[in-house]
């Protein structure tokens, strides 16, 4: 059973009820993620508002960049969500007790042991190297705000698996663990900002958005802390709790900030280092601990690395600003809007679209997404892309009607002849040899505008042949 738009409110603080939200079979779960993005919307847009009136900062690309990152994340569910719980339902016929999945104590049992599996994801997320590698995309935003919640890895799925599974044993039902791993992640839409302060006897068992932000932030003291979803007790008992510190502002982001908005380079580019990681070990057994380790390890050191090699990194940190006109942070706004419509349709209509067509939608929504990040970037093929890919839609709509609408068609064709019409002109002045002046070459590749993979292409034989020293850096910080 679905929720009503007023429960969805109070679904983001985990305030249901067990009798509306308990199934008998794991296909009635609700997609209660995709179901909330109006809720977070709102909240988003209410919190930007509430830090315009009291003269916070509000970066839009930050923020957008955010919202891509969701769709890219949500519009591969296809694919991605059979990973989180393969094997459970063979795993639940070796069950030890025999639990009803109406009863309202399984609900509160897989309420509380989903909450502790969690942990140990989201520990593992940052103590493991290649689970780091998906989990870094929640942690690479500079800003901490709502739209954090929605950067997550399109791999993130991927890396939960096998830590549910246990559930199945004790007699959990598969439906029960279904609905509370959605919920888990609702409630931790909340705890992303900065507008909240501490929440006094609360901060004590549940985590809260102070504690939230120490585990975001890239200070020496934070790395590590406050793994907990719900309950922060889970960190208390296992030794990884920090409370925030009054008076010590927190940087936001990853240790070796990525210089770029391109949400697919961000889902990519860490898998790369752990490859160079790899490859630069001089024996297996320190290749395979590249892997498996923590990010800052090296050989030599613990587990998770040297603590003392960790840069001690303060405010204020100089963000990843780059700016662009008004006219094009606008079309990407639009544009963003119209492929979250498409990723709508995409998942209400999964049950009965053809592999064929999702491929198609995910195709178009994966080119956008890249697209708008380049354009964020103020790179110069973002504008050629954009022609291609507004060129391909409208052949699409010409052969193949969007909707039963044929206003709606028009309309749409319409818009993408005048969104073509326009990178037409503008890619016509920005190609002028003018433009290919020794200084602007410069600055298009100057080290504000390299992307972290330039970066590390760009150190010397000696750096690269200590590249694991660069992961000691401890990138580790997530959910």
């Amino acid at each position: 059973m679905s929720l009503t738009f007023v429960e969805k409110f109070p679904s983001l603080f985990y305030l249901v009820s067990p009798n509306r939200t308990s199934f008998q079979h794991y296909k009635d779960v609700p997609n209660y993620i995709n179901e909330s993005i109006p809720v977070f919307a709102i909240v988003i847009f209410a919190e930007m508002f509430i830090r315009w009136l009291t003269g916070k900062e509000n970066r839009v690309n930050d923020t957008v960049t955010s919202g891509l990152f969701g769709l890219i994340h949500e519009s591969t569910v296809y694919f991605s969500s059979i990973f989180m719980l393969i094997g459970y339902e063979w795993l639940y016929q070796y069950r030890i007790f025999e639990l009803p999945w109406n009863s309202v104590y399984t609900w509160f049992g897989a309420f509380i042991f989903v909450d502790f599996c969690y942990y140990w994801i989201h520990r593992a997320n940052h103590e493991v190297n290649i689970l780091w590698a998906a989990h870094q995309v929640h942690h690479s935003q500079e800003d901490y705000n709502y739209s954090v919640a929605l950067r997550i890895s399109m791999f993130q799925r991927a890396a939960y698996m096998g830590f549910y599974q246990p559930l199945a044993l004790i007699g959990f039902p598969l439906s029960s663990v279904g609905v509370h791993a959605a919920l888990n992640l609702l409630f931790q839409f909340w705890v992303h900002t900065e507008l909240i302060d501490n929440l006094g006897p609360l901060e004590y068992i549940f985590n809260t958005p102070s504690h939230h932000r120490v585990h975001h932030g890239v200070n020496k003291w934070c790395l590590d802390k406050n793994y907990g979803s719900v309950f922060i007790i889970w960190d208390r008992i296992f030794g990884t709790f920090e409370p925030e510190r009054k008076g010590e502002e927190i940087v936001y982001g990853l240790t070796d900030q990525p210089q770029t908005y391109n949400v697919l380079w961000h889902e990519v580019f860490y898998f790369g280092i752990i490859y160079e990681k790899f490859k630069n070990m001089t024996s297996w057994s320190d290749s395979l601990k590249a892997i498996f380790y923590g990010p800052g390890w090296s050989p030599g050191s613990p587990r998770l690395g040297d603590p003392n090699t960790f840069p001690d990194i303060k405010a204020p940190r100089a963000k990843y600003d780059p700016q662009i006109p008004k006219w094009k942070l606008a079309y990407i706004v639009f544009h963003g809007i119209l492929v979250a419509i498409l990723h709508h349709v995409l998942v209400t209509q999964l049950p009965v679209l053809s592999t064929g067509r999702v491929l198609l939608y995910l195709g178009f929504i994966f080119a956008t997404v890249g697209i708008m990040g380049g354009m964020f970037d103020g790179k110069r093929w973002a504008g050629i892309l954009e022609v291609i890919r507004c060129a391909l839609l409208i052949t699409y709509g010409a052969l193949t009607p969007f909707t039963y609408n044929a206003n709606v068609n028009s309309h749409i064709i319409a818009y993408f002849t005048i969104s073509i019409t326009v990178w037409v002109i503008h890619n016509i002045g920005v190609f002028k040899p003018s433009i290919f002046s020794i200084q602007e070459l410069i600055n298009e590749n100057s080290p504000t505008q390299k992307t972290h993979h330039e970066q590390m292409t760009s150190f010397s034989e000696a750096q690269k042949s200590t590249v694991f020293q660069f992961n000691s850096c401890k990138e580790q910080q997530v959910i």
